[in-house]
């Protein structure tokens, strides 16, 4: 199961109810952070969660209200003794984690890995892998170097122990986990292969776009997602501002087959955001308004 929160729904400029870009993430034992606007650590201790778990931040873009955040919460995983490796995910990460890192007198006690991101071209690229999950990303369309993320739960294959139990007489039990492991066993002289008695779940999906203007790469990484999360910072799109708009943000849900769209990312100017939610309904029906502190579980 994925659960998440959502830290900051704001853009640009906060307000008291929507604070800068940022979403807690936690899939098992995995912890992780997505952008890390201005005042996050404190958002992050009024939802009761624990920054000291997480070990991957990915950045979509250097804007500050993406990334600001970063400093305090580096020096106080400083003050509190952490000494595990931290990861900074981000289009030249290598250059902007190094000069906030340099900003302090001491640094920090604990290394703090960059580890950039492609921001050119159209390729789907994977930055992490673990036995649960995949996390990719894709260049996006913004006034800078910017990506959207992916987390992709692998599926998962489990035995239908009613179907083994009556074609073979396999029950719950040790010989489940080895038959899992090596694909066949052997249970009374019969040989049961996986294949003949397994039941796939497919992995969800959740895809965050960060900021971006409407672009074919978004149409690529969120097809097919059990949830995007997409910057709507505007009712309607705003060319010069390379941002999306409510409509296109549901358009690219629509044309990816998503089964849901978190709108999120707001302007200051909307002290109501019903009229953004009604312009993507129109096209998507399933769309949503993302609110500071909103919890989701997939």
């Amino acid at each position: 199961m994925i659960e998440l929160v959502f830290l900051g729904t704001g853009s640009g400029i906060p307000t008291p109810s929507r604070n800068h870009a940022a979403i807690w993430m936690r899939h098992e034992g995995q912890y992780m952070l997505f952008d890390c606007g201005e005042g996050t650590q404190r958002q992050i201790l009024k939802a009761r969660l624990n920054f000291m778990r997480i070990d991957n931040i990915f950045i979509t873009h250097w804007h500050a209200d993406h990334w600001a955040g970063l400093i305090g919460l580096l020096l106080t995983m400083n003050l509190e003794e952490r000494r595990r490796p931290l990861h900074v995910y981000g289009p030249e990460a290598d250059r902007f984690v190094g000069d906030i890192l340099d900003l302090g007198y001491w640094g920090t006690k604990f290394k703090v890995m960059p580890e950039p991101v492609p921001y050119d071209g159209d390729d789907i690229t994977s930055l992490l892998r673990t036995r649960d999950f995949e996390v990719s990303s894709i260049p996006v369309e913004h006034s800078v170097p910017a990506v959207a993320y992916s987390l992709q739960e692998h599926d998962r294959v489990n035995v239908d122990i009613q179907k083994a139990n009556r074609l073979y007489g396999l029950k719950q039990g040790p010989l489940v986990g080895k038959l899992k492991e090596h694909g066949k066993i052997t249970l009374n002289g019969k040989v049961i292969s996986l294949r003949d008695v397994c039941v796939t779940k497919k992995g969800s999906k959740i895809v965050y776009s960060g900021d971006t203007r409407k672009c074919d790469n978004m149409l690529k990484i969120a097809k097919k997602a059990d949830i995007l999360i997409h910057d709507t910072t505007f009712a309607d799109e705003v060319e010069d501002m390379m941002h999306t708009g409510a409509k296109e943000a549901a358009r690219i849900a629509k044309n990816a087959g998503v089964k849901k769209l978190i709108l999120t990312h707001f302007s200051r100017r909307y002290t109501d955001l019903s009229e953004i939610e009604q312009e993507a309904k129109k096209i998507f029906s399933n769309s949503v308004i993302a609110k500071d502190f909103m919890k989701l579980s997939v």
